[in-house]
Formats: C-alpha cells, sequence, structure tokens
C-alpha cells in the first residue's frame, strides 16, 4: 500500500533550514558528483523571453540511495517590478526502490538560492586568496545577499564592492547588506569592482559580458553564477584564459552553458585545463596554489545540490519517514 505523499510550505521549510547546515551537505554532493556516483541527466528548460522568463528542470539521483529528486524553478526577471520575487518553484521527491512520490517541497525557489549561496562558500573556501580584503557582489537581487551571509562562513573580510544597474535596488541591497554587518561601497561599473575586490561574485542575468579581461589581476578569486542557460555570460571569454585555473561545477555541463561554453568556442581556453570542483574538494585536482593566483569558478547550478538541499531538509522535516524509505531502499537491492 503506498504511503501518502507528504506536502511541505515554504513556511515550514524555512523553519527547517534554520536546523540545518547544509555545508558538508552541499560539499559531499560535489565530490559524490566528480566520483560519478550520481547520475544527472542533461538540464531541462523552457525559454520565455517575451515574457523575460525562464523554466529550469534537473534532477538526478545518488546511486543506492533512498530517493530522487526532480526540481523545477522558475526565473522570471521582471517580477520585481510588481512586488514579486524573480525565482520560484519547489523539489519532488521519489523513492528510488518503487518511483512513488515521497514529497512535495513547496520552497517557492527558496532552497535553488539556498543551495547556490552554499555552493558560493564552498568554493570560496577552497579558492579564495588568504586574508580577503574585499569582496565584490555584481548584481544586487536575493542571491547577491545570500551569498555574502554565506561567504561570512569562510572569509573573515566584511567589505563589499557592490555594483548593479538599478540606483534603486543597488540601494536597497546595500541597506540589507550593511544589516547584515557589511561595511559596503556602490561603485559605477563592474571592472571597477572587479580590480578593488580580491574575491567577486558575480549574480546577474546578463547577456552581455560585464568583466573585462583587462580588469583580471593578480590574488583575484571570480565565482560566477548568473550564466546558467546558453546564451547568458557575465566574464568575457579572454577573461577566464587570463586564470590559473578554471573550475566547472559539471565539465559536461559548462560546455553547454556557462562562462566556460563560451570561452571554449572562442578558444580562450582548453577543455583538457578545466577541473571539476569535487575533484578539487576531494583533492583529486589542483586549485589555488599561490595567493597571486588567478581562479574562476563557473557555477551552473547542478542537479546534486538540489538532492543534497532536498534530503537535508527532510530529515530534519521527516525523519521517521526517511528512516523508513532507507530500509525499504535497502531491502529492495537486487
Amino acid at each position: 500500500m503506498s504511503n501518502p505523499v507528504q506536502v511541505f510550505t515554504a513556511e515550514q521549510i524555512d523553519a527547517a533550514v534554520a536546523e540545518l547546515d547544509p555545508f558538508a551537505a552541499i560539499t559531499n554532493g560535489f565530490i559524490d558528483f566528480s566520483t560519478g556516483k550520481v547520475t544527472v541527466p542533461p538540464v531541462g528548460e523552457l525559454l520565455l523571453p517575451e515574457r523575460r522568463g525562464e523554466l529550469h528542470i534537473k534532477c538526478g539521483a545518488v546511486r543506492n540511495d533512498w530517493c530522487y529528486v526532480v526540481k523545477l524553478a522558475s526565473g522570471f526577471y521582471g517580477n520585481p517590478v510588481l512586488g514579486l520575487p524573480s525565482g520560484n518553484g519547489l523539489m519532488l521527491v521519489f523513492s528510488q526502490a518503487t518511483g512513488e512520490l515521497l514529497a512535495v517541497l513547496l520552497d517557492q525557489g527558496r532552497l535553488t538560492k539556498l543551495r547556490t549561496a552554499v555552493a558560493g562558500a564552498v568554493v570560496a573556501r577552497q579558492l579564495a586568496p588568504s586574508g580577503v580584503e574585499h569582496i565584490g557582489l555584481i548584481g544586487t537581487g536575493a542571491q547577491a545577499r545570500l551569498q555574502a551571509h554565506w561567504l561570512k562562513r569562510v572569509v573573515a573580510c566584511r567589505r563589499i564592492a557592490l555594483w548593479g544597474r538599478s540606483p534603486e535596488r543597488v540601494e536597497a541591497c546595500a541597506a540589507d547588506l550593511a544589516a547584515d554587518g557589511f561595511t559596503v561601497t556602490v561603485f559605477e561599473s563592474p571592472e571597477d569592482v572587479v580590480m578593488a575586490s580580491d574575491l567577486v561574485v558575480t549574480t546577474t542575468s546578463s547577456s552581455q559580458p560585464l568583466i573585462p579581461a583587462s580588469a583580471m589581476h593578480s590574488r583575484l578569486h571570480v565565482t560566477a553564477m548568473g550564466s546558467d542557460v546558453p546564451h547568458k555570460r557575465e566574464m568575457e571569454p579572454r577573461a577566464l584564459g587570463r586564470a590559473n585555473v578554471v573550475v566547472a561545477d559539471s565539465r559536461v555541463q559548462c560546455r553547454l552553458r556557462g562562462e566556460i561554453s563560451h570561452a571554449l568556442r572562442e578558444g580562450a581556453v582548453d577543455d583538457r585545463a578545466v577541473v571539476e570542483l569535487g575533484d578539487v574538494l576531494a583533492g583529486r585536482a589542483v586549485g589555488r596554489q599561490r595567493d597571486s593566483d588567478i581562479t574562476v569558478a563557473d557555477l551552473t547550478g547542478v542537479a546534486v545540490q538540489d538532492i543534497a538541499i532536498a534530503k537535508a531538509v527532510l530529515e530534519v522535516l521527516a525523519p521517521e519517514s526517511v528512516r523508513r524509505e532507507r530500509q525499504r531502499c535497502q531491502s529492495a537491492r537486487p
């Protein structure tokens, strides 16, 4: 007999998130992915350019685990004018033993934002130079705020160089960052932000490069977050060519989307020189070797992050159900 599907609201999910530390789960997820333990099909996407909207469908499974996860995440970039968040979505958790739907996480895109921000902190801990003096944020949306918040876990710096297109959104973002304990300086261009910073995170939906190659300087690390579909880009391809190390969250996925895809097409980066984040985290590939290095991480968002955050949340919200499903999956193994 089927178990009833458990449906959790955004408010219940928020309460669960307050009780967990997703840092280790996301880190281990990347390592498992690069070890070959995770099945991740190509990303599905529906683009609605006339609405400035897009839908991403990501799914995956850790082999011999108790569940698999399907995530739907949308971005409608005109929503802030309407007083609505640009991101939305939900996650569906299924049994690996039977394929039954176990849980619906109506997170409204919050878990996607969280797992993306945590990934930025995981990367910064591994690739940022020592003694970061200025964090550069390019973009002023919810992800910029979350990136700064989670970077507090891994760097002591509390000075932010900020750029955004809208003066009103820049002002609002700066106020929120100040409330989170940062000193914020607003700059007139993305290039100025990069030149003033040694750790930069890009969080825009730009389809035109914002960071020129000329801005790449010694002791710099850039985590590029925004380029998650083929037409988006935040860095000049030659900017990646200036890096000592280029890291992909998924080498396969970054050949098709993200900053690396543009750099490969234009011959600015050799595919053989790109290393995968999970391999760097596990010590199988070399990341930053010297403070003077330039490093770039291209994070296009991998389904293993969704698996990790969904499982962590359900461990809090429904621990007994998770325990029973684990037992059922173990007994069902051939």
